[in-house]
């Protein structure tokens, strides 16, 4: 993910909650050192990032992963993508 976070200030992002916003950031940060071809590495991170999002009442609706997935997309490097679309595989949405 671009180290500059141009996504989040994305004029298309203005009606998403700051602390869903942020979540994703410590998402993305937490990402990087993830290799998600190797589902041990991949499993443990996905676990982890469930809890996290329980413990922090975070969620997203259809609408916002949708808008906030393409958004990503435009800022984001080819191996961010597949990261993003790994991640996104195993939960069903894109």
């Amino acid at each position: 993910m671009d180290a500059n976070k141009e996504w989040m200030k994305d004029p298309a992002l203005t009606g998403i909650d700051k602390a869903k916003l942020s979540f994703l950031e410590k998402l993305f940060m937490q990402s990087a050192s993830i290799d998600m071809s190797n589902q041990k590495e991949m499993l443990p991170f996905l676990l982890s990032l469930s809890k996290l999002s329980r413990e922090n009442n975070i969620s997203f609706d259809k609408e916002e992963i949708t808008l906030i997935y393409s958004i990503l997309q435009k800022y984001s490097s080819k191996e961010d993508i597949a990261k993003m679309e790994k991640i996104s595989s195993a939960f069903h949405f894109q």
